[in-house]
Order: structure tokens, then C-alpha cells, then sequence
């Protein structure tokens, strides 16, 4: 065990040499001595906002849990604000405002950080949009660059300035600061038409498709400006291997980025050279209307098909597996594509669906195929699952 002083308070770190990166091997101790060393810049991304904790207790290669409420021991300086679900639940959710508390975060085994875009005081007004670059299996790098500024170009368009940052993952942020008052519909609404126009703009790199299977090149995903969705924020470190970081860049960083430049060896130092590219980024909210006067222009969204009840497949898409772990659903993946080896073979990397879905506290995963390159005649028809886990009953059936 170890205490560590910060912001003037005692800090406790349980099992400090815990191994949270087995690659890197970097610890938990590592980890907190990170986001000490971006203090500033890592605050500035969560700082009075609440924050849902995703925890991973065992390391990395384990699956992490969602909680939504704060741990109901903690030190009485850990602030919390009351957000309320349409389900009629709530949940008291951590507020950080400080390094201490951020360490206390860090301690509970939270690896990236995952604020609401709104701050404690005004929580039915957002104050950022954020647009999340979702490439699909199999597109290039440069691609997803090549999006990034379609989409601050039609932010800037439309009175807003964009914000550029790697997601630390397969991925790119940009965002955007706004004033606070408007509420979340109508947040949703600006990014659906952010997506909308940057996919209006470059139709051969960018979609705006809901739906995974109907979608190619980069996802401009808007989804995630919804009351109850998080993002990790701004130096967050993610989950992946090499440890790398959700780092804030100037535009003119971007076209040459490399995501894993940036990782926690690597940041603190970049941060005391350059400084923080995001420093300034509070004092540039600007107004949703121009947004909103876009989405107006572009009429209605158009909805998926739907047949009695439910959505009308109009792909050939079959489901594979669902599995509590990633590894047991893409075993059962495996298995399938020994039996239908020349099936398999015409598959596309994009062809190839697997998404995490959040469950009560957890992911779990869902692995389809779409066999839209497969001819009809050939096309193996939807069998038993290979795993079929029940999300809200917790049974798997591993065949």
C-alpha cells in the first residue's frame, strides 16, 4: 500500500505494483504518477463534470465494469452530482475538480476517464459537442485524418472551432466547445448534421449510417452527444496494450500523427515541451444555431426501414456469437469460419461485425456477418449461435 501527498490531501493507493499494462508493465502506481504529471491538462477535460467509472480492477486484459455511482465509502472531499435516467433510476456520479480526487479516481482502477459533456452545475445544458471517427475494419489511417478535417471544416462553417485529438484507440476525436443553453436534443441533433454534411462532403471516406452493417470507410459517429453517453477525455489513457494516450493535437499535428507516438511514456513529455494544444479551448464556445439551422436545411434524418414491430433486414446479415468475453465470441467466430471455409474466404474485413454492447455494468460482444461478397446460392443460412450468452441473464452456452 502506498499514500501519496496531492492537492494538499492524503491520497491511498491500494496495491501499488498492481501490473495494470502486462505488456508495458506498467502499474497502478505508474498510472497515477501519469495523470500527476498532466495534472492540468488531464483536468481540464473533466474538471465539474461527472464522470461514469470504468474499472478495471484486474488490468487490461480483463473486462472492465460501469459504475455509475460513486463508491458509497469514500473520503468526504470526493464531490458527486445526481444525474436522472428516463428509466426514473439515478445515480450519484463523481465529480473531480482537483488532482487529489483525480487520483482517488485513478486508485479505484479506472484507466481512461469518461465525463458527460455538461459540468455539475447545469447538467441539462450541454457545454461540448464531440464527434467520434469510427473507421470500419480495413480502412487506412490517412483516411480517418482525411475525415477529421472534413468535419472541422464544416464546424468552422458553422460558427464553431474544432478541437483535434487522437482516441487513444482505432479512432479520432474532434470537438467543439459550446455554450451551455440548449438542451441534449438539440446537441444531438447539431452532430447528427455535422455527420450528415461531412458525409454529404466526402461520400467516398465518410458515412453517417447507423446501422453497422450498411456502413464503409469512417463512421461519423454522433451518438455519442446523448444524455447518458460518455467519451474519454483528453489525455485519458485507453485501454490498449501499449498504453497509449487520447492526446490533444493542433491541426497542424494532425496530417503526420501517428497514434502510437503517444502513449504514457511519451506524453508528459510532449506536455512540458509544447505545452497543452488545448489550453485555450474554454475560451471558444460558440453557438449551436449554425448547426441547427444546417440540420433544418438537410431535412429529416432518414430513419431505417421497418417491418412489423421491428427493423426489416435489407443486408445479409447473420449472427455468429454472443459472449460475455471477446475471446470466447471470436472462438466461436473461428469455429464457424472452419466449418464455412469458402464462405469465410470470400469475406471483406468490413463484411466482419463485431461490437461491444454495454450490458447492465459490463461489455459484452456480438460478432455477425454480413455476406453481401458471398453469391446467393452459397450463402449458409442463420444456425445455432456458437455462443449464446444472455447479457441479462449471465448464461453461456459455448458450443
Amino acid at each position: 500500500m502506498s499514500d501519496i501527498e496531492v492537492a494538499g490531501r492524503d491520497v491511498h493507493i491500494s496495491n501499488p505494483d498492481k501490473v495494470v499494462f502486462p505488456r508495458t508493465g506498467h502499474t497502478k502506481l505508474d498510472l497515477v504518477r501519469y495523470y500527476l504529471a498532466v495534472g492540468e491538462a488531464a483536468l481540464r477535460g473533466v474538471a465539474g463534470r461527472p464522470m461514469i467509472l470504468k474499472r478495471f480492477t484486474r488490468g487490461i486484459e480483463e473486462e472492465a465494469f460501469f459504475q455509475k455511482r460513486a463508491p458509497a465509502k469514500r473520503p468526504d472531499w470526493i464531490e458527486v452530482a445526481t444525474l436522472r435516467y428516463r428509466s426514473g433510476l439515478s445515480a450519484d456520479e463523481v465529480v473531480a475538480r482537483d488532482l487529489a480526487q483525480l487520483a482517488w479516481v485513478v486508485n479505484l482502477g479506472c484507466v481512461d476517464l469518461n465525463p458527460h459533456p455538461v459540468r455539475a452545475g447545469d447538467l441539462a445544458h450541454p457545454d461540448e459537442l464531440r464527434i467520434d471517427l469510427d473507421p470500419v475494419p480495413g480502412v487506412e489511417w490517412a483516411d480517418v485524418l482525411r475525415t477529421a478535417q472534413v468535419a472541422r471544416e464544416v464546424l468552422a462553417d458553422h460558427g464553431l472551432t474544432a478541437w483535434p485529438k487522437t482516441s487513444g484507440s482505432r479512432g479520432f476525436h474532434v470537438y467543439a466547445r459550446i455554450e451551455p443553453r440548449r438542451p441534449f436534443a438539440d446537441l444531438r441533433r447539431a452532430a447528427e448534421a455535422v455527420a450528415r454534411e461531412v458525409e454529404r462532403r466526402a461520400p467516398e471516406i465518410a458515412t453517417s449510417r447507423w446501422w453497422k452493417e450498411e456502413r464503409h470507410g469512417v463512421f461519423v459517429d454522433f451518438n455519442q452527444n446523448a444524455y447518458d453517453r460518455t467519451v474519454a477525455s483528453a489525455y485519458s489513457v485507453r485501454a490498449v496494450p501499449d498504453a497509449r494516450v487520447s492526446t490533444p493535437l493542433t491541426w497542424d499535428e494532425v496530417p503526420g500523427c501517428r497514434p502510437e507516438a503517444f502513449t504514457v511514456d511519451t506524453v508528459p513529455a510532449r506536455l512540458a515541451e509544447i505545452g497543452d494544444p488545448w489550453e485555450d479551448i474554454d475560451l471558444h464556445a460558440g453557438s449551436l444555431d449554425g448547426l441547427l439551422e444546417l440540420a433544418e436545411s438537410l431535412g429529416p434524418a432518414p430513419k431505417p426501414p421497418k417491418g412489423e414491430g421491428r427493423r426489416r433486414q435489407v443486408l445479409p446479415v447473420i449472427e455468429i456469437a454472443r459472449a460475455e468475453h471477446k475471446d470466447e465470441a471470436m472462438a466461436g467466430f473461428e469455429r464457424w469460419k472452419a466449418r464455412h471455409p469458402e464462405v469465410a474466404a470470400l469475406l471483406r474485413p468490413a463484411d466482419v461485425l463485431v461490437d461491444g454492447m454495454r450490458g447492465r455494468s459490463s461489455v459484452w460482444y456480438r460478432i455477425r456477418v454480413n455476406l453481401q461478397h458471398v453469391p446467393e446460392a452459397e450463402r449458409p443460412v442463420q444456425e445455432p449461435l456458437e455462443v449464446d450468452y444472455d447479457p441479462w441473464g449471465g448464461l453461456s452456452d459455448p458450443r
